[in-house]
């Protein structure tokens, strides 16, 4: 495999064309589709959709590129990935701007941390390595484990952070040998386009690739024999499609981050007024649209009066509107699809004759995908704003007096992807966070992650970990050696 050069300045132009990246090269397609700007309903751009033959064409061009791009040293690729980061850096301003256009979050909040975020995970996974593993070593016999990658590996990208997890799969991914092809969600593909163009000028050609288009080209990645392992995030559904047609397929290794319902749970004697901020932005940051979203608030009897007060109070300040502007606090829900499904909830939140103290209706006149922060008072626990998922600004709080009750009713879902528990003894706190069947458990904090955390759902939350030597560890196969001195 040949050198690349390049340079930690490089700018592109985002006023461009929109393209693919197979194999090295900015292509075309066929026929193209529209991206609608959330917060007014106007389109964007047009994006490319990709043909079959092209889909076809991304996969054969990363397995091409893979042996040689796996038999360079940890260090080479390390220093590709970061000259990655670099360049995405250098754009950083560009792709916070198409990030807030193409999916609604806020410009100077969401979209700024999203990207920063991003670009952070990036240079810190190519710091990170798999040694080998000696399991035994005995004066006259020796076990050891070392890890080869996959291979191709295809990359399925949700709408809601496609900028942060689409980084998020393609960095563990190359430093640990393979190569890529990354299939964005129809409804933003643009900011993946760019960050493939960047790519397009650093790596070797064929070790990143993007291909977009609606759900056939993700489907025709799933299927094909070349691509040894999906990582998907997105929908509970969607999920279990991608993992029978991966099996089906060739037994794909899979990891799938899918959805989540996920408790939040308020001790007595909690100073509750400390934690309104940070429990109203665990549930309603990027407009409730992310799978680790507080979904359920579950507040002790002693304080669940006061609390519904001040939330509601604190909740009505909060601006829902353009993320462009600075004044925003929720932008609008991403896409025309999600939207409907909250109207749908909506009706059956008015039409049960539910509690609302703040908000409840959608201005469907609004140009946009507007849905107001909501609240609903102590539904029952088996409505469907308790048991759905709804991924959007409308939250459940629901007042709890035993906790063994609790407990069960945080559980009673299919879905076990993250959890809270927030108490003044954190003891107790722990022990009933022992009790949660979720991936993921925060205990008198939320939403923290580290590159070297592992992150997974239990339940039907998902397959596999992503993130820490567990994650690194799915993008390639165990091999023990055994031998004799």
């Amino acid at each position: 495999m040949n050198t690349h050069t390049y340079t930690n300045q490089l700018k592109i132009d985002f006023d461009g064309p929109y393209l693919m990246t197979i194999g090295g090269r900015l292509v075309d397609a066929p026929n193209t589709f529209e991206v609608h700007n959330p917060a007014t309903g106007a389109v964007v751009a047009n994006a490319p959709e990709a043909s079959r033959e092209q889909v076809d064409e991304a996969i054969a061009a990363a397995k091409e590129a893979q042996p040689g791009w796996a038999a360079l040293s940890w260090e080479e690729r390390r220093d590709y990935i970061t000259a990655y980061a670099d360049a995405l850096d250098a754009n950083k301003e560009s792709i916070i701007t198409l990030l807030t256009t193409e999916q609604g979050k806020p410009r100077h909040s969401m979209a700024t941390t999203e990207v920063d975020y991003a670009i952070f995970w990036v240079r810190e996974v190519a710091k990170r390595a798999l040694h080998e593993e000696i399991i035994e070593d005995t004066p006259d016999h020796v076990v050891k484990i070392v890890r080869s990658p996959l291979g191709v590996v295809g990359a399925i990208t949700p709408w809601n952070f496609p900028i942060l997890l689409g980084l998020w799969k393609l960095a563990p991914c190359l430093i640990t040998g393979n190569t890529i092809v990354i299939k964005p969600s129809p409804f933003t593909p643009l900011g993946t386009l760019r960050f493939g163009e960047i790519a397009q000028k650093i790596f070797p050609k064929g070790v990143v690739n993007v291909v977009s288009g609606g759900n056939e080209q993700g489907v025709w990645l799933t299927d094909h024999p070349s691509v040894s392992k999906i990582s998907f995030t997105g929908s509970t559904a969607t999920g279990k499609k991608v993992m029978s047609a991966a099996a089906l397929s060739n037994l794909k290794r899979v990891t799938l981050e899918l959805g989540g319902n996920d408790p939040a749970i308020v001790m007595p004697g909690t100073d509750y007024k400390a934690l309104i901020p940070t429990l109203f932005d665990a549930a309603f940051g990027n407009s409730g649209q992310w799978c680790i979203a507080v979904k359920r608030l579950y507040v002790h009897e002693s304080l669940y009066k006061d609390f519904l007060k001040d939330f509601v109070e604190y909740a009505s300040a909060k601006v829902v509107g353009n993320g462009m502007d600075p004044r925003t606090d929720l932008g609008p829900i991403q896409n025309r699809m999600q939207y409907n499904k909250l109207l749908n909830l909506f009706a059956d939140v008015k039409s049960k004759g539910y509690k609302v103290p703040l908000g409840g209706t959608i201005d469907e006149s609004l140009p946009g995908n507007f849905v107001p922060i909501t609240i609903v008072d102590n539904p029952p626990r088996e409505s469907r704003i308790v048991r759905e998922e709804p991924f959007g600004p409308i939250l459940p709080i629901i007042s709890w007096s035993d906790l063994d009750e609790v407990i069960q009713d945080a559980n009673n879902t299919e879905f076990g992807l993250a959890a809270s528990v927030w108490g003044p003894d954190r003891d107790e706190a722990i022990r009933v966070a022992h009790r949660i069947e979720a991936g993921t458990v925060w205990v008198n904090e939320i939403h923290i992650h580290g590159i070297d955390i592992p992150f997974g759902g239990h339940k039907q939350s998902g397959m596999g970990v992503e993130n820490g030597r567990e994650g690194l560890e799915e993008f390639t196969n165990a091999k023990t050696y055994m031998f004799r001195k």
